[in-house]
């Protein structure tokens, strides 16, 4: 429970930039669904609402009561989403989706990150070298891989590679040997290899290949990066403004509510109106980043750092995307894109580090 001690230690400022950001994707949202079926403003609204008390229902509960039912938890949900593959709905090509009263749908794989932060955290706790060995490498590896498997065969790419930043966080945190480092480069060249000859689709590979050049196929794998570029740069210095973005209103923008949300930001509110956000985004992961060694115990800092990381990789991606740097793999930008699952799980998230803070004036 949380008593006054605990009240005078919540980091009031975290969460004022968590909502300051949240609500600036609700107006974003408002913008580039303004002509689309369904009301995705109001449920963001209402997801919104759900994550802020789902948020202060987590600080009521140490965290080191969570980490001790890390592994039910994690096990939990590779069963749920195993069972997705058989049972889940498809939207948007993945069977990824539990949907209720066919309102409100959410996404199990956004939530098991969670679940892996939590379980990672509580094993890199119990490490006591200097150094991370081999065998515990792959112990942590293979907890990380299961569900990217799972997801992978939805098949969601994009949330599947969200898990690895949380386990790489945790391994930097933890430490490096040169041996380590290069059985898991050689890991990862034999998991791209898998990947591209047995598990990436057509329509994959060939995002992947028009990277480079995006105007060799601009009505097919190009289409959403050069959509997003004109939209970008139409917006000039101070935008178009506010639902009045061409690209985005006259629906030649893809994607615009949820993995182009950025390019709806820089077509209506220009250079500078990027610059405000991003400082504000800025803010926001460096207050997580800076948040790391304030805790008194290794499972709350292997907690924050994760979080970090699976956040600020999420933005830098996401940013990269859009520019046509990385190739369109579905990976949205925290509270900014729409999303009631990612939204909840980036609040849950910022929750566990904000217990972590919270109660380091009374760990040992």
């Amino acid at each position: 429970m949380i008593d006054r001690v605990h009240l005078r230690e919540i980091d009031w400022i975290l969460i004022g930039l968590l909502l300051l950001n949240a609500v600036l994707g609700v107006v974003l949202i408002d913008s580039s669904s303004h002509y689309l079926a369904g009301s995705f403003f109001f449920r963001q609204l209402l997801w919104l609402l759900v994550s802020v008390i789902l948020l202060f229902l987590t600080l009521t509960v140490d965290y080191k009561v969570l980490l001790g039912f890390s592994p039910y938890v994690y096990g939990f949900f590779i069963a749920l989403l195993t069972g997705l593959l058989v049972f889940g709905k498809t939207i948007s090509g993945a069977k990824s989706w539990v949907v209720h009263l066919s309102v409100f749908g959410g996404q199990p794989s956004e939530l098991a990150k969670i679940a892996l932060i939590l379980l990672l955290a509580r094993i890199f706790s119990e490490y006591r070298r200097r150094s991370l060995s081999f065998g515990f490498g792959m112990l942590s590896a293979g907890a990380t891989v299961l569900p990217f498997v799972v997801i992978g065969l939805q098949p969601d790419l994009g949330t599947a590679v969200s898990l690895l930043p949380i386990l790489f966080g945790a391994l930097i945190l933890c430490g490096l040997t040169r041996k380590t480092v290069v059985l898991l480069l050689a890991g990862t060249l034999v998991l791209g290899f898998t990947g591209w000859n047995f598990v990436l689709k057509d329509y994959q590979k060939k995002r992947l290949v028009t990277l480079v050049n995006p105007s060799q196929d601009p009505r097919g794998a190009g289409y959403h990066v050069l959509q997003s570029k004109i939209a970008i740069g139409s917006g000039g210095l101070s935008g178009k403004g506010f639902k009045k973005g061409t690209q985005t209103q006259l629906k030649f923008l893809p994607a615009r509510h949820t993995d182009f949300i950025v390019s709806v930001l820089g077509e209506e509110f220009g250079f500078l109106g990027i610059f405000a956000v991003f400082l504000s985004y800025f803010f926001f992961l460096a207050r997580l980043f800076t948040s790391v060694f304030q805790s008194r115990d290794r499972a709350g800092m292997y907690i924050i750092f994760m979080v970090a990381c699976l956040l600020a990789f999420q933005f830098l991606v996401n940013v990269m995307m859009i520019v046509g740097l990385f190739p369109v793999t579905g990976i949205p930008i925290p509270l900014l894109s729409y999303g009631g699952s990612s939204l909840l799980t980036t609040f849950l998230a910022v929750g566990l580090a904000l217990n972590v803070k919270m109660r380091s004036c009374v760990n040992v």
